[in-house]
């Protein structure tokens, strides 16, 4: 067994592998992989697709999924982190966890003895971008040869999205306000010189966008950063927001995405978020079905498909 930390953690052949297993699960492949195993979600964060993708995904496979919010625990009395990976290790099959901070979640996996996943830290958000990679190939049909533009904030679903595309071969161009580029930029150009990917930093959204087939957007202000939320929209707002004039500049088969939830009228625009074009619901549909993959990964990564 293994944990799912980052996307780093991953070969190209077991990222295509979890988005062809998706894609199995979501044709109605019937798996109870997790028949008689607990699941511990441990969420310092709130969530909504997150939390009910997963729990339905491990009940649906068989298994008892067991929430468990950070002040419902020790931990929100002092206890270490160590010592709760090292009890919880003994009564649950795995943890899944929605944290605040990346060092965390590598602290409890260090001393953990089953598999972990992040659902969720400052720095990536691996599971995310699973759904968000299904959903391309869905909807393109193919993965070879897509631009992603990102615009917006270089936060942590830029980050894991920017690995997996330098990962895979794929085009990924960013326009980011100085100062907020994403953290694993470096590692993700490392990546791309291996697999072909071009990977473009700029300022301009209008030349982000210019040939993307996807473009990418996020909220300016993340949870934990309320204390600079007006600074953060004085910066973004409204150069950075995805709207009709810059999807104007794209290509007429463009989509734009979205992890949601989104504030409407800040990073994305009501017009386009409602529009046929936005594809934020087919990805978080698309959550349910990755958790699965994911999950099984964890449980199985000998299985043929990965």
């Amino acid at each position: 067994m293994r944990s799912f930390l980052s996307i780093r953690d991953l070969t190209q052949e077991e990222l295509k592998g979890l988005i062809e297993r998706t894609l199995e699960f979501k044709s109605g492949r019937s798996e109870r992989l997790l028949e008689g195993r607990t699941v511990a979600l441990i969420f310092q964060k709130p969530s909504t697709r997150t939390r009910v993708s997963f729990e339905v995904a491990i009940t649906q496979l068989g298994g008892h999924p067991t929430y468990l919010g950070w002040n419902d625990l020790q931990l929100g009395r002092g206890e270490t982190i160590a010592d709760t990976a090292r009890v919880l290790s003994r009564y649950v099959d795995a943890v899944v966890m929605r944290l605040f901070k990346h060092a965390d979640l590598l602290e409890f996996s260090r001393y953990s003895q089953v598999p972990v996943i992040n659902a969720l830290t400052d720095l990536e958000h691996p599971c995310q971008v699973v759904a968000d990679l299904v959903t391309l190939r869905e909807h393109f049909g193919r993965l070879e040869g897509l631009k992603v533009a990102w615009v917006g904030d270089g936060n942590n679903v830029c980050n894991s999205l920017a690995l997996a595309c330098a990962l895979l071969g794929m085009d990924f161009s960013l326009a980011v306000p100085e100062g907020f580029e994403p953290k694993l930029l470096p590692q993700a150009l490392e990546l791309a010189k291996n697999s072909g990917s071009k990977l473009e930093l700029l300022r301009d959204p209008s030349k982000a966008v210019k040939g993307a087939d996807a473009i990418y957007t996020d909220v300016f202000v993340s949870m934990g950063q309320e204390a600079e939320a007006e600074r953060r929209r004085t910066i973004f707002y409204p150069r950075y927001q995805v709207n009709e004039e810059l999807l104007s500049q794209s290509k007429p088969e463009t989509v734009v995405m979205h992890c949601q939830p989104w504030r409407i009228g800040e990073e994305i625009s009501e017009g386009v978020a409602y529009s046929e074009r936005c594809l934020a619901f087919q990805q978080a549909e698309n959550r349910l079905h990755s958790s699965k993959a994911i999950l099984e990964f964890c449980f199985s990564p000998a299985y043929r498909a990965f």
